[in-house]
């Protein structure tokens, strides 16, 4: 992933649309995996639609600096392989 905060954002804003997973850290030693499509990204923050099967609320949130500092990790659905990456 890259290593600024800028790129990050350059990053996201060409997968716009696309099948996303987040795992984020909620604890000291928890996990949270939630699947859904990344709709929009803003100066500071992106958002991503979550698929209402697996979870209670509509959308999420979290800032660059979450991906950044490693405190959430994303991968991307690859549709060729159909799988994400």
């Amino acid at each position: 992933m890259p290593a600024t905060l800028a790129s990050i954002k350059k990053h996201l804003d060409c997968q716009l649309g696309k099948k996303i997973m987040l795992t984020a850290q909620v604890g000291r030693k928890r996990k949270t995996e939630r699947k859904g499509i990344l709709r929009e990204t803003y100066p500071a923050v992106f958002v991503v639609d979550l698929d209402q099967r697996e979870n209670a609320f509509d959308r999420v949130s979290y800032s660059y600096a979450d991906i950044l500092t490693q405190a959430v990790e994303i991968q991307f659905f690859d549709e060729a392989n159909s799988q994400y990456a």
